[in-house]
């Protein structure tokens, strides 16, 4: 059995959607002074590698603590979608329906994590997110965003909005954002993403892939 860890590892000043909270770790208590450690974490509920529940952008969507722990453990497929800068992910894109209950969706964009390039990554079109729920997927991404990120770069053609997470949030689907290290997997894994025991709208993940080699 082999396991691979697909999450960004938090620190002070990574980066995070236009917006939200600044992270920042710093010393509480040292040695020195009080002879144990202890760190200050300050970051938002998505930050980092995480997990968006259906309360992120739906009034009356469900919190973390509404699902069963054993909802975070996917039987996933790894779609290879690695089309370039602010390309759009159709229905054409997907994978003929199989008995996986994740798809996580591999742009290749995490090649840019902690640059502004980093908000020029593919996106689920509406329409593709709504192909997902009709046919029982959770999503993941190694991006930004399922939706179109405000970038310089986005042209008047792209989706305003989070058409996306309404699609798949509104369904009462989970998304996962800021996945890394896909490129290692094969088309098909077991992935682990527990959120943090945080009873809210999302929460940092420690995502891991088990593979049987």
């Amino acid at each position: 059995m082999a396991t691979y860890d697909l999450s960004h590892p938090l620190q002070t000043g990574m980066q995070t959607y236009p917006g939200d909270p600044d992270v920042s770790l710093a010393p509480h208590a040292d040695f020195d002074a009080d002879g144990y450690r202890v760190t200050a974490l300050s970051l938002g509920s998505h930050t980092g590698t995480h997990v968006d529940a259906p309360s992120h952008t739906e009034p009356d969507g469900k919190t973390l603590g509404d699902f069963p722990l054993d909802t975070f453990r996917f039987d996933a497929q790894v779609v290879d979608v690695r089309h370039g800068a602010r390309a759009s992910i159709d229905v054409r894109d997907l994978p003929t329906a199989t008995d996986a209950d994740l798809l996580v969706f591999h742009t290749g964009w995490d090649d840019h994590w902690g640059t502004d390039r980093y908000r020029d990554h593919p996106y689920l079109t509406a329409a593709a997110a709504e192909w997902c729920v009709e046919h029982d997927y959770h999503v993941a991404t190694d991006a930004l965003n399922v939706d179109p990120t405000p970038s310089p770069n986005a042209s008047e053609e792209e989706p305003s909005g989070f058409g996306a997470h309404h699609a798949l949030l509104g369904a009462g689907r989970l998304v996962y954002e800021n996945l890394t290290g896909l490129e290692r997997l094969p088309s098909r894994v077991e992935l682990h993403a527990y959120p943090l025991a945080l009873d809210a709208d999302g929460a940092p993940v420690r995502a891991v892939a088990v593979t049987p080699e």
